[in-house]
């Protein structure tokens, strides 16, 4: 398995890594502990090093009872400790049908310890910002993160949705390993932070590297989610005009799959991996034969030639706009 430098976590990992959030959240009813723990498992023994959770990804069971990604992280990871990096987040926490943000000092220390309590180790290797709260600067959060590293109970911080002037402030106080944004070949939007992270040394973590499974070409207009618990039922892609907008993509994925020998999944993760040595996208997915294919992307080459000509395509196309996680 190709691996890829995690910024300046002094950390090398898998080229592609795993999103767990599906496991409990937003990709439908949440699974077991036991059976998302199996399926997370089973991408480290594909060759996964890489996973990503969260402590606001959760889902209910129908007792009521909360699903918490982090325990089925740590319930697959933790007897192979010492060969994985786990990456979790604090600072947003879900209030109803919006994000509460709270970056405070304080409550970045109390999500610490119920990660760590969930997950079940002593250290998180990478701690990000889930998402920039306006009420705290980033001085302040980075002087947090900064003491937790020298605690041991963090090895590196990152900031996901980062934006550049409030990258830059927090690096200068305490050295970023990695930001995680959106990118995909139909949210390109990021691409004007790639010069910043390159210079300062930082790792891309690409989230939704797929258009939310969109790029995988499996999915049709007539395709349903399960509503509420399941985003992509509420996503621009998924609707008709989104389809008929994202055609001639998908026709482009398809023609460089075939010539390829590859899945057009493996042809959008492989344009961002051939894009920047910075970029590590992380896809998710409960089934095994797509955590195969998508760790196969990292096998696939496309030439710089063959990376502009997709962006030149790209830069012509009236794609469905959407955002959210």
């Amino acid at each position: 398995m190709q691996l890829r430098r995690l910024g300046n976590s002094g950390l090398r990992v898998s080229a592609v890594g795993l999103g767990c959030m599906g496991v409990t959240h937003a990709s439908g009813a949440p699974m077991r502990i036991d059976e998302g723990a199996k399926v997370i498992r089973e991408a480290y023994e594909m060759g996964y090093t890489f996973f990503d959770t969260a402590e606001c990804y959760t889902g209910t069971y129908p007792d009521g009872s909360t699903a918490y990604n982090e325990e089925a992280v740590g319930e697959a990871l933790r007897p192979v400790r010492d060969g994985v990096a786990i990456a979790t987040k604090c600072g947003v926490r879900h209030g109803g049908d919006r994000l509460i943000l709270d970056s405070s000092p304080a409550a970045i220390r109390r999500s610490l310890e119920g990660s760590l309590r969930r997950l079940g180790i002593e250290c998180v290797d990478l701690y990000y910002q889930h998402r920039i709260d306006p009420e705290v600067e980033p001085e302040t959060v980075a002087e947090t993160m900064a003491e937790l590293i020298r605690e041991g109970k963090i090895k590196s911080w990152g900031i996901s949705e980062a934006s550049e002037d409030y990258l830059r402030r927090a690096h200068a106080v305490c050295p970023v390993a990695a930001i995680q944004n959106r990118y995909s070949m139909m949210a390109r939007w990021h691409e004007g932070l790639f010069s910043a992270v390159e210079e300062l040394g930082i790792a891309f973590v690409a989230f939704s590297p797929m258009a939310n499974g969109f790029l995988t070409g499996r999915y049709g207009s007539d395709s349903t989610f399960e509503q509420g618990a399941d985003f992509r039922s509420g996503m621009p892609q998924y609707t008709k005009e989104g389809f008929e907008k994202g055609r001639d993509l998908l026709e482009m994925l398809k023609a460089m799959a075939g010539e390829k020998g590859a899945t057009p999944a493996q042809i959008s993760l492989s344009w961002m991996l051939c894009k920047k040595p910075c970029i590590i996208p992380i896809p998710g997915s409960r089934k095994p034969d797509r955590l195969r294919e998508n760790l196969g992307a990292a096998e696939i080459a496309l030439s710089d030639s063959e990376v502009a000509a997709i962006d030149a395509k790209l830069d012509t196309m009236d794609l469905p706009v959407f955002g959210g996680h």
